[in-house]
């Protein structure tokens, strides 16, 4: 497999419209965090059958790809890394590669579809002391990867990471960190909610409003509105 004709085929699924859109949707204006994004306009599930296609890219193409100015080759790259992780291969190789390449997964779906299927798969039975770490980080997306990463504990009914970290950024100013703070913690009153509002009522005062609306976006709207407003 090659990478040249893998990037051909993202070009043959591209759509300037739909690119158009997406340039908005993901803030790519001068100031906003996506600053420079370049969309092809290609849609996530045509990424994933390409993604699958060219599993076996050879990891250093799948960098190359990933340090492109192009948004779609940067997913796809995330998700033939996911496919590996996910095949057994050289786990450990891909959780550090990821982790030394943060600086290229720099927009929200690229974390989201990527972090916890690999930085949280990795370390279900090791230590979870890098999480503390990216979450204190500067870069936002180190932050939201310490997030989302928790997802793949939440998945095996365990809290206390998703807990940790969202006390660690209980007053983070980036809406897409309060996001997906108030996410997980969604996502732990799925399966928990005592955890979930036993959390919440010791910190709902605290916490920046989109947080909070995110964790109780599901609760029966006399229970959200005794949230809101306690």
């Amino acid at each position: 497999m090659k990478l040249s004709e893998l990037k051909e085929e993202l070009r043959f699924k591209a759509n300037p419209e739909k690119a158009k859109l997406l340039q908005g949707f993901f803030k790519t204006g001068k100031g906003e965090y996506g600053e420079g994004d370049i969309f092809l306009g290609v849609v996530v599930p045509e990424s994933r059958k390409i993604a699958k296609k060219y599993a076996d890219l050879a990891l250093a193409d799948v960098e190359k790809l990933l340090h492109s100015k192009i948004h779609e080759e940067r997913l796809t790259a995330l998700l033939i890394l996911v496919d590996k992780f996910h095949a057994g291969k050289e786990q450990k190789k891909i959780y550090n590669f990821y982790l030394q390449n943060t600086k290229y997964i720099n927009n929200w779906d690229l974390v989201d579809l990527s972090a916890h299927k690999i930085v949280g798969a990795y370390l279900t039975d090791k230590s979870k002391s890098i999480l503390i770490k990216l979450a204190r980080s500067r870069n936002l997306w180190e932050r939201r990867i310490a997030v989302i990463a928790t997802f793949s504990f939440i998945k095996d009914n365990r809290f206390k990471e998703s807990l940790k970290i969202a006390k660690i950024l209980l007053n983070d100013e980036h809406d897409l960190i309060q996001k997906a703070v108030g996410w997980m913690l969604r996502e732990v009153g799925k399966r928990d909610l005592k955890t979930e509002e036993s959390f919440l009522r010791e910190y709902c005062k605290k916490m920046p409003r989109t947080m909070l609306r995110y964790a109780i976006e599901k609760f029966p709207e006399r229970k959200r509105k005794r949230f809101l407003y306690s």
